[in-house]
């Protein structure tokens, strides 16, 4: 428990060694390097860098430790970042391939729920799919949309939304701008409102937006109110709210969802990643601030940190 309240962080990165560029698609920095040569890749990194050193310095995390670590080791130092913050569980959304992360999660099953993320559009995706949840043990499926080299509504992966229902299992799925400051802005998968067809056509598998849905609300409460097995995840930052027009922070945007979705579709998340930073533990007590100013239910409460997630991920509290 965390003063008072289970938590299930539905959304973290587990910090591998392990390369894994052949099961998301296409390596978007190579290509780049491989376009506009090495010198403008640098330029543009350091562009980035300076977003992400202000990100660092707003919210006190240190810079990503340069020392390297097993996964072994890192899964056990995430184990102690559970019982230390006191979570129920924590969703590794990304893991180095999915028999990577299957390994990890084995450690600790108890408190370890992986997420199967390879390539939608790998020849055979379904049955790696089926594959993730049935032998490894995996109890979900993440992707990067603008991460992808086809759209994601192309009827060449129903297969994998049909396994999905099949399976039982829910469907975390990035919109928006990708990536801290420098990442990318604009791509044929940047909009919520393209996944619409697709939660349409299989109104069985919950599909998670995260992030609030990351500079694109309108279209994702647009997308909420067509669908309705469409949630959104609150992790991150959302420094985003700071390049969208109007007043927007974590307190706003928990006002607007629950004014329009209610809390059964809000699901707690921090996109915690590497050390030493850890569990981002300021972006839990920002949102239980944030909720609690709202003067939300309890039960409501609970639901947002836990119960959803819970539910999605078959998790007894």
């Amino acid at each position: 428990m965390y003063n008072g309240l289970e938590i299930i962080d539905f959304h973290v990165h587990f910090p591998t060694q392990a390369r894994w560029i052949i099961e998301r698609g296409p390596d978007e920095r190579q290509q780049y390097v491989e376009r506009l040569g090495e010198r403008r890749a640098k330029i543009a990194r350091e562009h980035a860098m300076n977003y992400n050193r202000q990100w660092r310095a707003t919210w006190g995390f240190d810079p990503p430790e340069r020392n390297t670590f097993t996964d072994e080791e890192q899964a056990d130092r995430w184990a102690a970042e559970i019982e230390n913050y006191g979570l129920r569980a924590v969703g590794f959304v990304t893991g180095g391939g999915n028999k990577n992360l299957a390994s990890i999660v084995q450690r600790r099953p108890d408190k370890f729920i992986g997420f199967a993320h390879h390539y939608l559009f790998s020849e055979g995706a379904d049955d790696e799919l089926r594959r993730a949840v049935n032998e490894d043990g995996l109890s979900a499926y993440k992707l990067l949309a603008p991460s992808l080299d086809r759209p994601v509504e192309d009827e060449a992966a129903y297969p994998v939304w049909e396994a999905c229902a099949e399976l039982d299992i829910p469907v975390l799925i990035h919109f928006g701008i990708q990536g801290s400051g420098g990442g990318v802005a604009w791509h044929e998968n940047i909009n919520p409102l393209k996944l619409h067809n697709v939660a349409k056509d299989f109104p069985e598998v919950t599909f998670v937006v995260p992030h609030f849905g990351c500079a694109w609300i309108r279209e994702t409460l647009q997308l909420c109110w067509a669908c309705g097995n469409v949630s959104i995840d609150t992790s991150g930052s959302n420094q985003w709210v700071k390049w969208v027009d109007g007043d927007w922070d974590t307190k706003k945007l928990f006002r607007k969802y629950m004014e329009t979705i209610g809390p059964e579709r809000i699901i707690f998340g921090t996109d915690s990643s590497y050390f030493p930073r850890g569990f981002a533990e300021p972006y839990l007590v920002q949102q239980i601030r944030d909720v609690r100013e709202l003067n939300y239910r309890e039960d409501d409460i609970q639901l947002i940190f836990a119960g959803n997630a819970a539910r999605l991920l078959k998790i007894e509290l």
